[in-house]
């Protein structure tokens, strides 16, 4: 019997572990309990009316593409630093989730300025354009990870990249403060405290999912990508038979290599 054969019988065919399925079922519960929170059982705003309800996606959407992009500049560190493969294979599954995440921000941004400020885009709007700034950086971070060269080579370049996400994110989110005749956007809804009660809830809550669905999307990403080195390095089969023997042994993380090969 091969490897790849023992571990399908040993894992029941199966790549994932009881602790992503855990927290698969959790945060798609999670998910359930947000869109009855948000969408039928808070009031409309007094002014907004029901277009608050979109700060329940928007705001954790927004949080969430900070925390990816944070820990992309964290893993970027770690490459040139320490020429960590583990560190640049999370780098990249964080920032295709924060990718994700700022286009959701801009769009649910858009569709909420449409009624409340008569307009889709403002482009005066320095908030709106540092997050755009954001958004295409994080774009063309994904194309550099992608260009050719040896995997080595597309670390390093994609590491000096994903640098400069961190410096826009501190950007955009301090943005309103340091321009604030030059936006539309209010400062801070939850530094100043302007909502309460159940609303403060579901946008709390909100939050928690949104980071919840961010981790279990790196693990699963990261595992990805994962198989896909070692794809290059020995094959699909046997990539695939090793990710199968680390579930068998409940370990989440995937192999850790400190080199390049």
């Amino acid at each position: 019997m091969s490897v790849m054969e023992r571990s399908e019988t040993r894992s029941g065919g199966v790549t994932g572990s009881r602790t992503t399925r855990l927290l698969g079922v959790v945060v798609l519960v999670g998910i359930g309990v947000l869109v009855y929170l948000a969408f039928v059982a808070t009031e409309p705003d007094a002014t907004q009316d029901d277009a608050v309800r979109l700060m329940y996606i928007h705001v954790p959407s927004a949080l969430v593409a900070y925390f990816a992009f944070t820990v992309t500049a964290l893993g970027s560190a770690m490459v040139l630093i320490k020429r960590s493969v583990w560190w640049d294979l999370v780098a990249g599954a964080s920032a295709e989730i924060g990718t994700l995440a700022a286009g959701i921000t801009l769009v649910t941004g858009s569709i909420w300025g449409r009624p409340i400020w008569n307009t889709w885009w403002e482009w005066g709007d320095v908030r709106l354009l540092t997050t755009l700034v954001l958004f295409m950086l994080s774009l063309g971070y994904q194309a550099v990870r992608r260009l050719e060269g040896t995997a080595e080579e597309r670390a390093k370049r994609s590491a000096v990249v994903g640098l400069l996400l961190i410096a826009n994110v501190m950007i955009v989110n301090r943005s309103v403060e340091w321009w604030n005749n030059q936006t539309l956007h209010q400062e801070s809804t939850i530094a100043e405290a302007a909502i309460e009660g159940l609303r403060a809830f579901t946008l709390f809550f909100s939050i928690v999912v949104g980071l919840g669905a961010y981790f279990w999307m790196l693990i699963h990403r990261f595992r990805l990508a994962w198989l896909e080195r070692q794809d290059d390095r020995f094959g699909l089969d046997e990539a695939i038979a090793r990710r199968r023997a680390e579930a068998d042994e409940h370990v989440d993380d995937g192999a850790r290599d400190g080199g390049w090969s």
